[in-house]
C-alpha cells in the first residue's frame, strides 16, 4: 500500500517450555526457524522481514543464512513485549508479529492480514478459521466470536458461543495467533498491566479487549501447523514426505 510500511517480525524464543530448541530442530536440510523466515520473506509483501531473539544461537543461524536478526535485551513475558521492544525506535508503520514456529507459512492469510490496513480505524488485526464443534471442545484450540463487522468480542480456551440451541446452526471460529498491529497500539499494549482476563484465560489478546481497543478479524481456509511438541515435529515431517511420495 503506497505510503504505509510493512514489516514483518518473527519473535523466536530458544527455551520454549513444551519443547526447548525446537526452532532449531531440522525440517529436511533446514531448520524450522529459517523455513518460518524464509517462507515470510518469499510473500513479498514486506519492506523488511526481522527475526527478534533472545538467543545466540538462533540470532547466529538467520544472519549466517543472509537473513536479518536482532538480539532483544531484555526478558520478555511475549511475543508482542519482544517485538515492542525492537520496533520502538525503528521507523514502521504495521507491525505483523508472525509467530517462529509455524515453518509451512502462506502468503494468503498475511494479504488477507496486511490489506485490512487500508482502513485507518483499524489499529490491530487477527486471524480466523472455521473449525467444527469438537474442535472447539479443546481448551488448547482458542476461540473468538466477533460481531457483524469482524471485530472480536471476546477469545476464550471454552466453547464460544456455547450451543445452547441446538437448532440454530452454530459457527466456531478458531483464532490464528498472527497478529498486526499499529505501532502506536503496539507500543500502548506493552504499557498497560497484564489485565484480568489476560490473566484468567492466559491470552494475551484480551488485554487489548479490556483497554477498548478492537481487534479486526479476518477468516482465513490456511490450516497454520505450529510445532510446539516433538510429536508436532514427527506430523511435519511426515507431512513433507507424503508432499514428496505424490510428486
Amino acid at each position: 500500500m503506497p505510503g504505509i510500511s510493512f514489516t514483518a517480525m518473527i519473535p523466536a524464543r530458544y527455551a520454549a517450555t513444551r519443547f526447548p530448541g525446537k526452532l532449531m530442530q531440522l525440517l529436511r536440510n533446514k531448520t524450522i526457524i529459517r523455513h518460518t523466515y524464509d517462507n515470510t520473506v518469499a510473500t513479498g509483501l514486506f519492506d523488511a522481514t526481522v527475526v527478534v531473539t533472545d538467543n545466540d544461537i538462533i540470532y547466529n543461524e538467520i544472519i549466517f543464512h543472509g537473513g536479518k536478526a536482532m538480539m532483544s535485551k531484555k526478558e520478555h513475558h511475549s511475543g508482542s513485549d519482544r517485538i515492542a521492544e525492537a520496533v520502538e525506535n525503528m521507523d514502521v508503520d504495521i507491525i505483523v508479529n508472525v509467530q517462529g514456529d509455524e515453518p509451512f507459512l502462506e502468503k494468503e492469510p498475511l494479504q488477507k492480514l496486511v490489506s485490512l490496513f487500508n482502513d485507518p480505524s483499524v489499529q490491530v488485526a487477527s486471524l480466523m478459521r472455521n473449525i467444527t464443534a469438537e474442535e472447539a471442545k479443546n481448551p488448547n484450540n482458542v476461540k473468538v466470536v466477533v460481531d457483524k463487522n469482524d471485530y472480536a468480542l471476546y477469545f476464550s480456551r471454552s466453547i464460544i458461543p456455547y450451543p445452547r440451541n441446538t437448532e440454530t446452526a452454530t459457527q466456531f471460529f478458531l483464532h490464528i495467533g498472527v497478529y498486526a498491529y499499529r505501532k502506536k497500539a503496539l507500543l500502548a499494549f506493552t504499557k498497560w498491566p497484564h489485565s484480568v482476563l489476560e490473566q484468567s484465560e492466559k491470552l494475551e489478546q484480551l488485554r487489548y479487549l479490556e483497554n477498548g481497543v478492537k481487534i479486526k478479524m479476518v477468516e482465513t481456509e490456511y490450516n497454520n501447523i505450529s510445532i510446539d511438541t516433538p510429536e508436532d515435529l514427527e506430523r511435519a515431517k511426515a507431512m513433507l514426505q507424503k508432499s514428496d511420495n505424490r510428486e
